[in-house]
């Protein structure tokens, strides 16, 4: 039994990481951006927002396809989807810029939705009591997979003709990869069977979720309580999750700017494009080390008390932005990746411990529909300014997008601790 949890962590860590491309779309950014859509940062940048937008559609429909027929099948299908987009992606033309967005964008990302949610919920089920380590694990691989992939990605941009020629070679490449992963891991997902769940259990939830429970007294013994599961339909008539919807739409603003942008602002901030790569390997790397840090310290801290640390540092780092020089901006981008993965581990995991594990998958691709909403929001928030700043030859123009972000982030601690006061009152 404990072989079968085990082959199902490292399956969902293999296809995550293949998944990891996706964050390094500011590799491709300029590129696409002056080859596809003549120099139009903004629409450029839509495409990944479109990805990340439409991951929220793959992941619902995914996860009520795994619970209907199984995790190893939605798996293997989102794979070809997602292989299938990114081989269309490499067909795309300027004169139908516009397919980019359906082929890298739509198909993209509900490829990715069917196989992202889903590893997390089918691992989640293995390890209840480990819900935000073994999530930390998934999710940082996911991460990783930026810092594995971004020097591969840019070695093949050069060997198909350079930036602005390479790029549709490169998507042929990665096409490959999904579809030989994807289909490999799937063999491996497999739910634990009925009951493992009931016996596995913590012995108090609720305390990981950063509510009262947590101020019990040391001495005061954790007593078993009942899995609590809730259906989609009724998570959907919950206050609760338009508190968590909307505060992760705000959360991860600062770090989705970034993404998209590290390399465009490094290569303004003077930095030849080689060396600016460095920036899409810093939020990649520590964007990584933060889901699986951050998702260990949420099960110590609780979900709610680390979220709103997440989110008063990244709302400090976006307004340290403009002060940047040289090659503190790289540290400067590691650190809001790093901030910013810590949400992506905590998020999921919140999820879980309000509504429960056996709609994970289901309840969580709902939850996605605020970080969708917020990747569509600044990608355009932050291309236009970027195109701004192209115009005038001046990056500081930029600014204005970050300390958007960054009133994002206030917004979203207050919506957290309003969640928290809710749990609060339910407890006591």
């Amino acid at each position: 039994m404990k072989k079968q949890g085990l082959y199902c962590v490292l399956a969902a860590i293999a296809i995550q990481l293949t998944l990891g491309i996706a964050y390094i779309w500011s590799v491709f950014q300029t590129g696409i951006a002056n080859s596809i859509f003549g120099g139009d940062n903004a629409q450029a940048g839509l495409t990944f927002s479109l990805l990340l937008a439409t991951l929220t559609i793959g992941s619902v429909l995914g996860g009520k396809l795994a619970a209907k027929y199984s995790t190893r099948l939605v798996v293997f299908i989102g794979g070809i989807i997602l292989s299938a987009g990114f081989f269309l992606a490499s067909l795309v033309r300027s004169d139908f810029a516009w397919l980019l967005w359906l082929s890298y964008g739509v198909m993209g990302g509900v490829g990715m939705g069917f196989t992202y949610s889903t590893t997390i919920a089918s691992a989640q089920k293995w390890y209840p009591h480990k819900k935000g380590f073994i999530t930390g694990i998934i999710v940082a691989s996911l991460g990783f997979g930026g810092v594995v992939f971004t020097p591969i990605v840019e070695s093949l941009i050069i060997s198909f003709g350079g930036t602005g020629i390479g790029e549709p070679g490169t998507f042929r490449v990665l096409s490959a990869v999904f579809l030989v992963v994807c289909s490999a891991g799937s063999i491996f997902l497999k739910n634990p069977p009925d009951g493992y769940l009931a016996v596995n259990a913590p012995a108090a939830d609720a305390p990981a979720a950063g509510t009262a429970a947590q101020a019990s007294t040391p001495a005061a013994a954790p007593s078993p309580s009942p899995i609590v599961n809730i259906s989609p339909s009724q998570m959907l008539k919950s206050i609760k999750f338009y508190l968590v919807l909307f505060s992760f739409m705000l959360a991860c603003m600062g770090g989705l700017m970034m993404i998209n942008f590290a390399k465009p602002i490094a290569e303004a901030k003077g930095f030849a494009p080689s060396i600016a790569a460095i920036g899409v390997l810093a939020i990649s790397m520590f964007n990584s080390v933060g889901r699986l840090l951050w998702g260990m310290i949420s099960d110590k801290l609780g979900r709610i008390n680390t979220i709103t640390i997440l989110l008063a540092g990244g709302a400090v780092l976006s307004l340290l932005l403009n002060l940047a020089t040289g090659y503190f901006i790289f540290i400067l981008i590691a650190f809001i990746g790093f901030f910013y993965g810590g949400l992506l581990s905590n998020f999921p995991s919140l999820t879980a411990d309000l509504f429960g594990p056996v709609h994970m998958a289901t309840n969580y691709g709902f939850v996605l529909l605020g970080f969708g909403s917020g990747a569509v929001i600044a990608s355009q928030v932050a291309g236009h300014y970027r195109n701004l700043a192209a115009i005038n030859n001046n990056i500081d123009l930029m600014f204005p997008a970050f300390v958007i972000a960054s009133v994002c982030a206030a917004g979203g601690i207050i919506l957290i601790q309003l969640l928290k006061f809710m749990e609060k009152r339910k407890a006591g």
